[in-house]
Parts: C-alpha cells; sequence; structure tokens
C-alpha cells in the first residue's frame, strides 16, 4: 500500500495516487475522478505490461475531455434531450454533448475529488457526496466504489444510496490498450461480444428505443475477431440481461503482441464497446506516450443509454431507501486464442 500526492486542486484539496497490488497484479487509482491511472498485468513472458491509459498530471486530467479511467455517475452514457420526468416531475439536466447529457453532465464525477474511506495493501474505498440538484438530479447521493486486485482480477464494485428517488447509473471508463498504453492502435487486437442483440442509435448516438439482433449486421461481435479499423460506440443488450445482479461473461478482448487476454464480466445489463474514435487531442500520456484515434478501447459496463425515455429497457430508478448495487470484473491471463 502506497500513496503519494499527484496535485492540488485550485480550491487547495489535495489529489492522491492510491497503489494497489497482490504480487500478480498492480494499479494506480487517482482520488481525482476516481480514476485508474495504470494497471499493470504481466504478458507471456512474465513482463508487466501497464494496460491502461493515463496522464501524468493533475492539470492534464483537468484539461482532457476524454474521461480517461474516470468513474462516472450519476448517469453513464446519455440521456436524450437533457431531461427526464420521474413521479410526475420533470427534471432538465445540463447539456454538454449537443443537446444532449453524456456522462453525468460538465462536471460529473469523472471531474470530483474523491474520498478514500478504507484502503488496504490490495484493495481501496472511495466515497463521493453528490447533493440535491447536482447536475439537475434529484436527492442528496452517497456513493461508495471499491476497487480490488484478486489473483488476477481487478474487480470494481459500486453501492449507492438516495435521499429521494432519483436516476442512478454507474460506470468506469477505462481505455485499453493490451499491447500496452503507448503501443499505438489497437486495429490488432481482437474483441468478441457476448451479446445477440443491441441497441441501434439515431442523431446524436441517442438509441431509437428498439433492441434488435445483431447476426447480419457489422454489430455482430460474438466470435473472436479482430478490431480492425471499424469504428464502434455501441452498446449491447447481453446475453441473459433479464436475470438482473448475475455476474456474467460480458466481452473478451486478445492481443497477439503480448498473449493479453481480458474477459469482462459484469452484473450489469449493458456493455459500451468504444473504439477510441475521438482520443484524437487527447494530452501526452504517460511518459509522453501519444495517445490517437483507435489507440485504445473501452469496455463499459452500464444499463442502456437514455433509459428514462424508453420504458422497456432496464431501469435505472433509484428510489428512497433502496441500494444502488452492481459488480464488474476485469479478469486477465495469458495465451493464445484461436
Amino acid at each position: 500500500m502506497e500513496n503519494k500526492q499527484f496535485g492540488t486542486m485550485p480550491d487547495g484539496t489535495p489529489v492522491e495516487e492510491l497503489t494497489l497490488t497482490n504480487g500478480s497484479l498492480s494499479c494506480g487509482i487517482l482520488t481525482y475522478g476516481g480514476a485508474l491511472r495504470t494497471l499493470c498485468v504481466p504478458d507471456e513472458n512474465g513482463r508487466p505490461v501497464d494496460v491502461v491509459l493515463g496522464l501524468d498530471t493533475l492539470e492534464d486530467y483537468r484539461a482532457q475531455d476524454k474521461y480517461l479511467g474516470a468513474l462516472i455517475g450519476r448517469y453513464a452514457n446519455r440521456i436524450g434531450g437533457s431531461r427526464f420526468s420521474l413521479e410526475g416531475e420533470d427534471y432538465p439536466l445540463r447539456a454538454n454533448d449537443g443537446a444532449n447529457h453524456l456522462h453525468g453532465g460538465l462536471e460529473g464525477f469523472d471531474k470530483r475529488v474523491w474520498t478514500v474511506r478504507e484502503q488496504s495493501r490490495d484493495a481501496v474505498t472511495l466515497t463521493l457526496f453528490s447533493p440535491d440538484g447536482e447536475e439537475g438530479y434529484p436527492g442528496d447521493l452517497e456513493v461508495y466504489v471499491t476497487y480490488t486486485l484478486k489473483d488476477w482480477d481487478l474487480e470494481i464494485t459500486y453501492q449507492a444510496k438516495s435521499s429521494k428517488t432519483t436516476l442512478c447509473n454507474l460506470t468506469n471508463h477505462a481505455y485499453f490498450n493490451l499491447a500496452g498504453h503507448g503501443s499505438g492502435p489497437i486495429t490488432g487486437q481482437h474483441i468478441q461480444i457476448l451479446a445477440g442483440r443491441y441497441t441501434p442509435v439515431g442523431e446524436g448516438l441517442i438509441p431509437t428505443g428498439t433492441v434488435e439482433d445483431v447476426a447480419g449486421t457489422a454489430m455482430d461481435l460474438r466470435f473472436l475477431q479482430p478490431i480492425g479499423t471499424r469504428e464502434f460506440d455501441h452498446n449491447w443488450a447481453l446475453d441473459g440481461w433479464e436475470d438482473d445482479a448475475v455476474l456474467r461473461p460480458a466481452a473478451l478482448a486478445w492481443s497477439p503482441e503480448t498473449g493479453i487476454i481480458m474477459e469482462t464480466l459484469t452484473t450489469l445489463p449493458g456493455i459500451q464497446f468504444y473504439t477510441g474514435n475521438f482520443l484524437g487531442g487527447c494530452p501526452a500520456g504517460k511518459g509522453g506516450a501519444a495517445y490517437g484515434r483507435h489507440g485504445a478501447f473501452c469496455l463499459e459496463t452500464q444499463y442502456f443509454p437514455d433509459s428514462p425515455h424508453q420504458d422497456h429497457f432496464p431501469s435505472t430508478v433509484l428510489r428512497t431507501g433502496e441500494t444502488y448495487s452492481s459488480k464488474t470484473v476485469y479478469r486477465f491471463r495469458t495465451g493464445k486464442k484461436e
């Protein structure tokens, strides 16, 4: 267990980097945005490879708009029209993606300094208080996120409670490159998404409201295949998503260069596969690495985008007295995938 100061916010609040290790994996987590800054995984030769994108200074984190490694809330992904209705009340939200609301708004959880509640050698629990009305959402929301290293797993658990009925959809926005964070495009890496359906989108990447079969479309990633130059920024409805709170496999990625395989498991119904289409313009990464378009991919576990406007999507409503709870696991191993 090792903590070090990473920087200071304009109001004087210190930002720390927290280091976790378990002998197999190690990672660095910032209290700014709760961001996963480093994640070192042994490759097929036992050499540690840092597989997530990150930055070297707090100033760069505050300047970038890519959500690098950050915890996202209150609502991951998009809400169309930047408003929703709940229990007969209309709630306007702050628009930050054209007319739409993205990843919690102009100052979402990714831009807040989280508090360390508990920490050990291989785990840390971060907390955040989001007051009633923040970014337009009702209710005082208390959030708890725990990062844990177990064997070759990075496990992230989320819990939240609200003083009023509200919306809650939390995720982590880590950018992965299984050949190493500064190794260039991920076009030669492979992806598999364990989903037979997806949610098509229209203007502004807002879902049309349908849940369609992937068969015969470019969204059919049910079998391991090279990412190539294709661009994705879509939500898949995971197989078995109707069975809430069951941890199940969602995706698998593999790098032929390092032999590193990453399996994603989640209790959530959806996953956003994003191929770093808008990474251009990112500040220089760790050690001066250049992070450009397609320089990494994201696998963001989530409830479906724009769920407040789609009654047949899984509900993101968190009622007073209830506890939001979810878990996502990034599980690593090495080997060759045929």
